[in-house]
């Protein structure tokens, strides 16, 4: 999958939404964004923002061990960063202003470029265990698709997520971001629980086991204690906590779809 050109779309996408945003500033401010609670539009352009200066950072840098957290050198920030939103105030619903929306965007082409520059075999740091540049752009790709959802939907224009994109966040869920949100949450251990996630919209099959030694992802045809069918684009935002399984095809246990969350913490 070209994760380059998906990053850039969903990126370009995302600065759309949030320049309509910037100009429907309502009487109570600037919107909320309801699947990021405590979140507005202007600190979820602010987050995303400083992911990416987070990941040139480590790229630019060939950083093969994690840097400081207390380091936040890398943003640069503009000098003028007036009415910006203040992460320790979140909510923030003043304007969305024109320099943090410019920012956003000389941060992300920059990135775009940077993927586009380096092998992906080449090692740099991460969180997870595969420590490349491809893990960054698939993360990116992928988190770029979830947030430019979470922008479109706090203003009424989500669109779901590219169908080739969204089977592939699937796999992702359970091979990294699963193990990860268990490790980070300190997660209960599983009891052999078995959840079956099927696309509507192609042949993608996903059967997890919930182990006590953590999350098994195979693609058996075995008994599975629920099934869950949808679109790629919807099984992508269910395993993200987007959206709720209320309208989606459920057959077996529905109450271990919300358990998987108690296992699998969203962050």
């Amino acid at each position: 999958m070209d994760y380059v050109a998906q990053f850039r779309r969903e990126v370009e996408a995302f600065e759309g939404a949030a320049r309509a945003a910037s100009r429907e500033v309502g009487g109570d401010g600037v919107a909320l964004v309801p699947s990021c609670p405590d979140w507005s539009v202007a600190d979820l352009v602010f987050h995303l923002g400083a992911v990416h200066r987070y990941v040139i950072h480590v790229i630019s840098e060939g950083l093969v061990d994690r840097p400081d957290d207390n380091d936040f050198t890398f943003l640069p920030l503009p000098a003028d960063t007036a009415g910006w939103p203040d992460p320790q105030l979140a909510p923030n619903r003043g304007p969305l202003p024109v320099g943090l929306l410019d920012w956003f965007h000389d941060g992300a082409s920059a990135l775009a470029s940077l993927f586009a520059q380096h092998d992906p075999a080449e090692r740099v740091w991460s969180w997870s265990d595969e420590q490349s540049v491809g893990f960054w752009r698939r993360m990116q790709a992928i988190e770029a698709a979830v947030h430019r959802w979470d922008i479109e939907h706090a203003l009424g224009t989500a669109q779901p997520v590219d169908r080739q994109l969204a089977a592939d966040a699937v796999s992702h869920t359970f091979e990294v971001m699963a193990p990860a949100r268990r490790a980070r949450q300190n997660a209960p251990a599983g009891q052999g629980e078995r959840l079956r996630f099927r696309q509507s919209d192609g042949f993608g099959l996903w059967v997890v086991q919930m182990d006590p030694e953590g999350v098994l992802l195979n693609e058996g045809t075995g008994y599975c204690d629920v099934e869950l069918t949808a679109t790629a684009s919807q099984l992508m935002l269910f395993l993200w906590h987007r959206i709720p399984s209320d309208n989606l095809e459920v057959r077996g246990d529905a109450a271990l779809l919300e358990r998987y969350f108690k296992l699998v913490p969203p962050l």
